[in-house]
């Protein structure tokens, strides 16, 4: 089935976007575990794994409507230095995620694509799940300190 071009365009971009925050998450994942904070490298490294079906899922989408799927195009990846920089540039991206996918959404509707609009809207319920996540661990940073945030990250710490 041939998808609209200007969607097909906006599918691709939304790829980069998926394709770069899997290798962010990932990065950040592996440092977490690094320094010892299992809890912390286990959740992002879930959020990396999201992110994968995310890319699959607009792969096969774009693939569906007769497109090529731009695999080699990443955004730049913004690795934190410490655990506030992660989890503030991680939802610096997800923000921006959002504002994308709304708006491939409105293009998806104006071109009537309703299949890509509700693939679309699934990943955007997703994106929303990562930000409420990473505000959830500014908000513990801010109210604790980054000292006892990261003691309770590490898996020792409960054993």
């Amino acid at each position: 089935m041939k998808g609209n071009e200007k969607l097909l365009v906006i599918l691709n971009q939304r790829l980069a976007d998926e394709l770069t925050a899997i290798n962010q998450y990932m990065v950040h994942s592996e440092m977490c575990s690094n320094w010892g904070y299992d809890k912390l490298h286990n959740a992002i490294e879930k959020q990396a794994m999201d992110e994968m079906h995310h890319a699959e899922w607009l792969i096969q989408r774009i693939i569906f409507l007769e497109g090529i799927p731009a695999v080699s195009k990443l955004n730049l990846v913004k690795i934190g230095k410490t655990v506030l920089e992660m989890v503030s540039n991680d939802q610096d991206a997800e923000i921006m995620g959002l504002m994308a996918y709304n708006a491939a959404i409105k293009l998806a509707h104006e071109v009537s694509d309703e299949g890509s609009a509700d693939l679309l809207t699934k990943i955007l319920r997703m994106e929303e799940g990562h930000v409420d996540w990473a505000e959830i661990q500014r908000a513990q940073i801010d109210q604790m300190g980054i000292e006892n945030y990261l003691t309770n990250q590490s898996e020792s710490a409960v054993r």
